[in-house]
C-alpha cells in the first residue's frame, strides 16, 4: 500500500519537473567580454561626404581641338610687293557708308598714278587720274569755265549770288565767258574754294596762274579702308578730300 503510494508521488514529481523543464525561458546571449580599463571602444562611423568627393577618380578633360598646322613658308622672294599690297587691300574693304575721299600726288607721271591705281584694285573706287597743267604755278584760279554767252553767264552770276557766294566776275565776251571765283597761291586753298561751291551744286575748275607749265598728275578716289592698308599702296601725298567736289 505504502509502496503503490510513493510510486503515484514519484510520478507526480517528474511530471511537475519535465513540464518545468519545457517551459522556463531561454537564457540570455553571452556578453562581449569588456575592454581593459583605459581603453576606448571602436565604433564604426559614416564617412564624410568631403572625404567620399575626394576618394571619387577625377573626371577627364575634354580632348581638346589640335591647332591648325602653320602654312609653311614660301621661297623668299617668290611674292611681289604689289601681290603683297593688293592682299592688304582685299581684307581691308568695309562698308560702303564708311566711304571717304583721298587724292594722291603729285605723281610726275601718269604711269605712276596709273599703277597706284592697278595695285589698289578693289581697295579704292571712282578712282580716276587728273592732270594738273602748271605744278610749279605761283597762284591758282577757281573758275567756272565755258558757261555760255553773256546772258547765260549772268544768269549764272544770279544764281551764285542766291548761293550768298561773293568774290566772282564774269570774263570773256561773245559766247564763250568764264566766272572767276577767286585767285589763291597755294593749291589748297584754292580746292578748299572748290569744294565749298560744290558743296552750293557749282562745279568749278583749279586752274594754275604762271609758272613753266609742267604737268603733274593725281589720283583721286573714294575708298572704305583704313590707314594701314592705305600705306601698303606707298603712294604720294595722301590728301583728304571733299567727297562733293569728286566729280
Amino acid at each position: 500500500m505504502y509502496v503503490r503510494a510513493l510510486i503515484v508521488v514519484l510520478a507526480i514529481l517528474n511530471t511537475g519537473v519535465a513540464l518545468w523543464w519545457g517551459l522556463r525561458p531561454s537564457p540570455p546571449p553571452p556578453l562581449p567580454p569588456s575592454a581593459p580599463s583605459g581603453v576606448a571602444s571602436l565604433q564604426l562611423i559614416a564617412a564624410p561626404k568631403e572625404v567620399v568627393a575626394a576618394a571619387a577618380p577625377e573626371a577627364a578633360p575634354p580632348p581638346t581641338a589640335a591647332p591648325a598646322p602653320a602654312p609653311a613658308p614660301g621661297p623668299a622672294g617668290a611674292v611681289s610687293e604689289p601681290a603683297v599690297a593688293a592682299k592688304t587691300v582685299a581684307s581691308a574693304i568695309k562698308p560702303a557708308s564708311d566711304l571717304r575721299c583721298l587724292s594722291f600726288g603729285p605723281y610726275p607721271s601718269r604711269d605712276g598714278a596709273e599703277a597706284t591705281r592697278m595695285v589698289a584694285g578693289p581697295l579704292l573706287s571712282d578712282a580716276r587720274v587728273r592732270e594738273v597743267t602748271g605744278a610749279d604755278a605761283s597762284s591758282f584760279r577757281v573758275m567756272l569755265t565755258s558757261v555760255g554767252n553773256r546772258e547765260q553767264a549772268q544768269a549764272l552770276v544770279a544764281r551764285i549770288k542766291a548761293a550768298g557766294i561773293g568774290d566772282y566776275y564774269v570774263i570773256g565776251q561773245g559766247d564763250n565767258n568764264d566766272v572767276a571765283l577767286g585767285q589763291y597761291r597755294s593749291r589748297e586753298g584754292a580746292e578748299r574754294r572748290q569744294s565749298e561751291l560744290a558743296a552750293k551744286g557749282f562745279s568749278a575748275d583749279v586752274l594754275p596762274s604762271g609758272g613753266s607749265g609742267q604737268s603733274r598728275w593725281w589720283l583721286e578716289a573714294r575708298t572704305a579702308a583704313d590707314d594701314a592698308a592705305l600705306r601698303a599702296l606707298r603712294a604720294p601725298g595722301q590728301r583728304s578730300r571733299d567727297c562733293a567736289a569728286l566729280r
